[in-house]
């Protein structure tokens, strides 16, 4: 696995890191002990950068990574998150005493004393981002994380953020159907010398080994609420998807590894974090920063995949309340 930095100030990481979101299940039930193969098979195929947060599953995604660690020598570099109030009244709370007391609470089901990056998981508007900055460099100072992050802010915010201390790393939706980043973010990102982390760069599974059929999702799940998979867009999407699933085979590599080589191909300051629970789909991907992208390669996948290609939003209305929009 090839290597990049997280952050100009930041450890060496792998190029491809593990987003451990569906070791809390929202993507269908799973089991720790699947969840444990996972990792086992990440850290064999030289993934070193692990991504969750303290929302996954209510604090099971962190507890197995936490499990992982008590029994493996393995010392991965731990990104996590916190923000976000669940329940009835969902809500953003970029409070110092809230990040803090979830900080703390993440670090105890992690089994570890600090974290290389923790985000705020998004932002919230009405208190001033530098304050909240101000809260982050002081868990820096304190060794409780090694840098912080931003989760689905826009361009200015990162502005903001970087001239109170610099910011190690932006994450947000980026993949061959989500390209809102490029206007501006990716760059921004470029010029600061923070990392951009794309997260669900496969598309929600959408451009993944199995051909996806939403009509199969359990009840309640996730993608359910996303436009892009209801009746009305999903065939027209995967018309689209089929024919890159057709180049990458007569490329001889799977979609999903396609899909991520593209992702990598966008700039040495990228840094996806695919989410899988399953050792065998992270096969599928896992050799992507081998692959180079010819300028065939990259005129092919434009001529198929174009930006703007796909039908329906990423997010429902309800789904997206809490991003920051820009454009």
């Amino acid at each position: 696995m090839k290597q990049r930095q997280l952050g100009s100030d930041g450890p060496l990481v792998s190029a491809i890191g593990l987003g451990c979101l569906s070791f809390g299940g929202i993507f269908g039930a799973t089991s720790q002990d699947e969840s444990l193969r996972c990792l086992d098979a990440a850290w064999d195929h030289g993934i070193t950068f692990l991504d969750t947060a303290n929302i996954y599953g209510n604090g099971v995604s962190e507890s197995v990574i936490g499990a992982w660690l008590k029994t493996r020598p393995h010392r991965p570099v731990i990104a996590t998150k916190a923000s976000i109030v669940a329940g009835p009244d969902r809500r953003i709370d970029n409070s110092a005493n809230h990040l803090r007391s979830e900080l703390e609470a993440s670090l105890r089901r992690l089994c570890v004393d600090h974290v290389d990056l923790f985000y705020i998981h998004r932002r919230e508007r009405s208190r001033p981002v530098e304050e909240v900055v101000q809260t982050l460099k002081s868990l820096i100072e304190e060794g409780k994380i090694g840098g912080y992050g931003l989760s689905e802010v826009a361009p200015h915010t990162l502005e903001q953020a970087h001239a109170v201390h610099p910011v190690r790393a932006v994450q947000n939706e980026y993949s061959l159907w989500t390209r809102q980043p490029e206007i501006g973010l990716i760059e921004r990102c470029r010029m600061s010398g923070t990392a951009f982390i794309p997260f669900s760069p496969l598309a929600r599974g959408a451009l993944g080994e199995v051909t996806l059929d939403p009509t199969g999702l359990p009840p309640g799940e996730f993608r359910r609420q996303i436009p892009r998979f209801q009746p009305e867009n999903w065939p027209h999407n995967r018309a689209r998807i089929e024919t890159f699933r057709n180049y990458a085979a007569d490329r001889g590599v799977s979609p999903a590894a396609l899909a991520l080589a593209w992702v990598l191909d966008r700039g040495p300051h990228l840094i996806p974090i695919p989410g899988t629970r399953s050792a065998e789909h992270l096969a599928h991907w896992a050799t992507a920063s081998e692959i180079t992208l010819t300028d065939e390669d990259r005129h092919e996948i434009d001529a198929r995949l174009p930006a703007g290609w796909a039908w329906g939003d990423r997010y429902s209305d309800d789904q997206a309340a809490t991003v920051e929009r820009y454009c």
